[in-house]
C-alpha cells in the first residue's frame, strides 16, 4: 500500500510540472510576439508582402509548413496510438509478439517520405524559376553595393532624359558587373548614387541605415555587388534574400513594388564585428517622385557611381591539378 502511495505521489507531481510547462508555453507564445495578431497568424511569422512577386513565396512558405504539420500530426497519433493500445499496464504481457518483416508497411514507409519531397521539390523549383527570371528591359536597374559596415546604391539611371550625355556600359565603377547584366542599362545613363555609413538614419523614422528608394508598379532589377566579404541583401517584406559575392559571382533578382511606404532591410550574412549596424531602409513611393528623388541626388553632387567592387574572376574549368 504504501509502494502504491507514492507511485500515485509522483504520477500526481509529474501531472502538475506538464500543467506547468504547458502554462509557461502558452505565456511565452503569446507574449513574445506581441508585435503579432490574429490577423497575421496566416502568415505564420512572415512580413505582409509589399511586391508583387513575395505573395508567390508566401505561398510556398505556408504551403510547406501545411505538409510538416500534416506529416507531424500522422507521426504524433501514431505515437500516441502505440503509447496508448500497446502499454504493458493493458496487456499484462512482458514482451510482446516480435515482428522481424513487413514489406507493405517497410515500402510505404520508404515511398512515403518520396513522394512528399519530390512535391516539396516541385513546388520550390516551380516557384524559384519564376522568382529569378529576368526581364529583358527592366524599368530600373539599381547596382546595390555591400561593403563593411554598410551599403551604397548605383542608380543606373538617365536622370536627365538625354541619351547623349551619359555611358553606364563604359562606367569604370560598373566595370565588374557582368556584360549579359550591364546590357540592359539604359542609354545615356550617367547615373546617380547614394551611400551610407552604420550611423545613418532615414529622417522620416529614424530608422537606422541608408535609404534605398523604389517607385512603386514598376519593375526594378537589383545587381548585387560586394567590396570586401560576403554580405547578403534582404529588404523583409520582400520575402527573399540574395547573397553578395565579391570577386566570384554577381547576383540579379526583379521585383515591383506594389505598396508605398518604408521597410526595414539588413545584411542576413555574418560578414564582420559590425554585421549587427548592416541594416538600411526600402522606401517605396510613386514614379513621380523618385525621379524628383533622383534629380535631388543630382543635384547634391551624387553624379555618377561608386565603384561596385573588386574584379570577378572568369570562371575556369578543371583548373586545380588533380591528385594522383
Amino acid at each position: 500500500m504504501e509502494g502504491n502511495g507514492w507511485t500515485r505521489a509522483r504520477r500526481a507531481a509529474k501531472r502538475r510540472r506538464a500543467g506547468q510547462v504547458l502554462l509557461a508555453c502558452l505565456v511565452l507564445s503569446t507574449t513574445s510576439g506581441c508585435e503579432y495578431t490574429w490577423q497575421s497568424f496566416p502568415r505564420l511569422g512572415m512580413p505582409t508582402p509589399v511586391t508583387e512577386e513575395a505573395p508567390r513565396i508566401l505561398s510556398l512558405w505556408q504551403g510547406s509548413w501545411a505538409a510538416a504539420l500534416l506529416v507531424g500530426l500522422l507521426v504524433w497519433g501514431l505515437i500516441i496510438w502505440a503509447v496508448i493500445f500497446h502499454r504493458r499496464t493493458r496487456t499484462k504481457v512482458e514482451i510482446p509478439p516480435q515482428t522481424r518483416y513487413n514489406m507493405p508497411i517497410e515500402a510505404l514507409y520508404t515511398v512515403v517520405p518520396l513522394i512528399i519531397v519530390s512535391v516539396l521539390f516541385y513546388f520550390t523549383a516551380r516557384d524559384e524559376a519564376k522568382l529569378l527570371s529576368l526581364s529583358a528591359k527592366p524599368a530600373h536597374t539599381i547596382n546595390v553595393v555591400g561593403f563593411q559596415w554598410s551599403w551604397g546604391f548605383n542608380y543606373i539611371e538617365d536622370v536627365d532624359g538625354s541619351a547623349g550625355t551619359g555611358d553606364a556600359k563604359a562606367d569604370r565603377a560598373l566595370h565588374v558587373i557582368p556584360a549579359r547584366f550591364s546590357n540592359a542599362f539604359p542609354e545615356g545613363a550617367e547615373g546617380v548614387y547614394d551611400v551610407g555609413v552604420p550611423g545613418t538614419r532615414n529622417p522620416q523614422t529614424g530608422n537606422p541605415g541608408p535609404t534605398l528608394w523604389l517607385p512603386k508598379g514598376e519593375k526594378v532589377r537589383f545587381v548585387l555587388t560586394s567590396r570586401d566579404v560576403i554580405h547578403s541583401f534582404w529588404v523583409l517584406p520582400f520575402l527573399m534574400k540574395q547573397d553578395v559575392f565579391p570577386g566570384h559571382n554577381v547576383n540579379v533578382f526583379e521585383v515591383t513594388p506594389s505598396r508605398e511606404g518604408t521597410f526595414r532591410g539588413k545584411c542576413a550574412e555574418l560578414c564582420g564585428v559590425d554585421h549587427s549596424r548592416m541594416l538600411l531602409n526600402a522606401k517605396v513611393v510613386s514614379p513621380a517622385r523618385y525621379r524628383q528623388h533622383l534629380a535631388e541626388l543630382a543635384a547634391a553632387g551624387k553624379r555618377g557611381f561608386i565603384p561596385a567592387g573588386i574584379d570577378v574572376a572568369e570562371p575556369v574549368k578543371n583548373s586545380e591539378p588533380r591528385k594522383l
